[in-house]
């Protein structure tokens, strides 16, 4: 990697940084060129540059957490033989994320990466391949093997995600939700709506 190239790297890490830093304090109202520019030491014309407009920050930022929260959910499925400690660990971790990194997860629970969801569903996906295709093909195994219910993939992973996902949702917009108590109970009954 050339020298350039390494200060590119540099400066689009600085600014993700610095626009997740600026969410978490403003949200999505305060996140600005200018406070970005402010916040990072970055130039206007490098935050153009590497991301095209402020959308582009907002969406390399999305997709980077999108990443890192699907790599631990696939790690935490994969790593377990039997299907029950699979689908509980996936609940478990990804209220684990919630609660030790918030900002994050208000952005991706946000309006904006629900619009950047549906509007490029087919490119994250593809993005996402390899972390999602270890996960799909876990699941495809239990299932067929008759570990888990005989309902279609996708099914069975709004099953596992849809109560996890809500919850979130709940605890990062009301604040009413004690996660580490959720995750003491919610593995279990999200393990029965599966279960064969």
């Amino acid at each position: 990697m050339s020298r350039k190239q390494q200060r590119g790297e540099v400066t689009v890490e600085r600014v993700l940084d610095a626009a997740l830093d600026l969410y978490a304090r403003e949200g999505e109202a305060g996140l600005t060129v200018s406070a970005l520019t402010r916040a990072s030491g970055v130039s206007t014309g490098s935050v153009y540059h590497h991301f095209g407009n402020l959308h582009g920050v907002v969406g390399a930022l999305a997709a980077r957490w999108l990443g890192h929260l699907l790599g631990e959910l696939s790690e935490a499925l994969t790593a377990h033989q039997e299907a029950r400690p699979g689908i509980e660990a996936v609940v478990r971790t990804y209220l684990d994320f919630v609660r030790t990194e918030p900002a994050a997860a208000r952005l991706l629970h946000s309006p904006f990466a629900d619009r950047e969801g549906e509007a490029r569903a087919a490119e994250i996906r593809d993005n996402q391949e390899a972390r999602i295709s270890p996960m799909e093909r876990w699941l495809n195994a239990h299932r067929a093997a008759g570990a888990l219910v005989d309902l279609p993939t996708p099914v069975i992973e709004a099953l596992v995600l849809g109560p996890v996902v809500a919850l979130a949702r709940r605890h990062l917009t009301l604040g009413d939700v004690d996660l580490e108590a959720a995750a003491h109970r919610l593995p279990d009954l999200v393990w029965r709506s599966v279960a064969p």
